[in-house]
């Protein structure tokens, strides 16, 4: 984890490039994105990164992978014919 770099400490919390961030939730632990500033981890891609997981997965984890769906059921009559036409 490298730190947050341009960060700043302000009375509102910590800045990073004119937007103000919030502290990683726990879902995020684990993620490649995290980064240390003043002993608090924070998000380097989004700022309220508690909002991301409201819809359930964030879409800029790293350490959850996404689920793949089934194989397409193959029809092996048509299979056949298909390969009898050389397609």
């Amino acid at each position: 984890m490298s730190p947050l770099e341009n960060a700043t400490k302000t009375a509102e919390g910590v800045v990073v490039n004119g937007f103000v961030i919030s502290p990683v939730v726990e879902q995020c632990s684990g993620c490649d994105r995290v980064r240390e500033f003043d002993g608090e981890q924070f998000c380097s891609s989004y700022p309220n990164p508690a909002s991301k997981w409201v819809g359930g997965r964030c879409n800029f984890a790293t350490h959850v992978k996404a689920q793949t769906a089934a194989a397409a059921k193959v029809n092996p009559l048509k299979a056949s014919k298909r390969a009898a036409k050389g397609r």
